[in-house]
């Protein structure tokens, strides 16, 4: 699945694109969508794209009179630009623009979900001001839960997934098995600073190695979820817990409970 530096690689990439074009037509059989094909066209059908810029785990198009497309990719979703006919196999959504180009979402599963004017998440973005040691001070006191559970509510910070919470927890040296509320104060101020240089050093890392990239996953230069990697760059050993996630962590990683 993409994760936040993915997207935000994607929508840098699909604002140059798209930016100024005017739509044309949508083709949608989505059981996912939240309104119908023809619901969709009467909206947006002759607005011009404004900007596309990422939202939490999503990708937001939004257009000359406001209203948003919200493209969630899931586990297996894929964009791709096209000139006359979409030949890509697998459409979950076209949008056909006035110059004859158009954007493909598809998703051999189906899963992935197209959303116009989707519901605010009042949670803040990992990359946001509101995500600051404050924030996190006030929330992890009151919980329970395991670090990295709580890094990937999106109902808590948007945007964090498994792999770069785990990253994350490893650059902050806090074992992803941590009990949130024993967690130092000192510890969460470490955390809320490697999460923003963490998620924007690998945006910075795709684009250079991608730069025209829209779709799939980087994950080559990642130092702990790497499953070609058996130890951290101090020669730790690499462990994995499976489960329903896998995580990916070191016993230089301080465990606190």
């Amino acid at each position: 699945m993409p994760e936040l530096p993915d997207l935000q690689a994607f929508s840098h990439n699909l604002n140059k694109i798209l930016a100024g074009k005017t739509v044309k037509e949508l083709k949608s059989d989505s059981a996912k969508l939240n309104i119908s094909e023809k619901e969709l066209n009467e909206t947006l059908t002759k607005q011009e794209v404004k900007k596309v810029y990422r939202e939490g785990k999503e990708l937001y198009i939004e257009f000359s009179k406001g209203d948003i497309l919200a493209l969630h990719l899931m586990l297996h979703g894929k964009l791709f630009l096209f000139k006359g006919k979409n030949d890509n196999k697998f459409a979950v959504l076209d949008i056909l623009f006035t110059d004859d180009t158009g954007l493909t979402l598809t998703d051999f599963q189906k899963a992935a979900k197209p959303t116009l004017n989707p519901e605010p998440n009042e949670a803040p973005d990992a990359l946001s001001d509101k995500a600051d040691a404050e924030y996190f001070k006030a929330i992890l006191g009151k919980k329970r839960t395991n670090i990295k559970t709580i890094l990937l509510d999106q109902h808590i910070v948007k945007g964090i997934g498994n792999a770069y919470a785990d990253e994350i927890l490893w650059h902050a040296r806090i074992s992803p098995f941590s009990v949130a509320n024993k967690i130092p104060e000192s510890k969460i101020e470490k955390l809320v600073k490697v999460i923003r240089k963490v998620l924007t050093d690998a945006e910075e890392q795709i684009l250079k190695k991608h730069p025209d990239i829209i779709n799939g996953e980087v994950r080559d230069f990642m130092l702990i979820h790497n499953a070609k990697k058996k130890q951290s760059p101090n020669g730790a050993e690499i462990k994995i817990k499976e489960g329903t996630r896998k995580t990916y962590y070191t016993d230089e990683q301080e465990l606190f409970e």
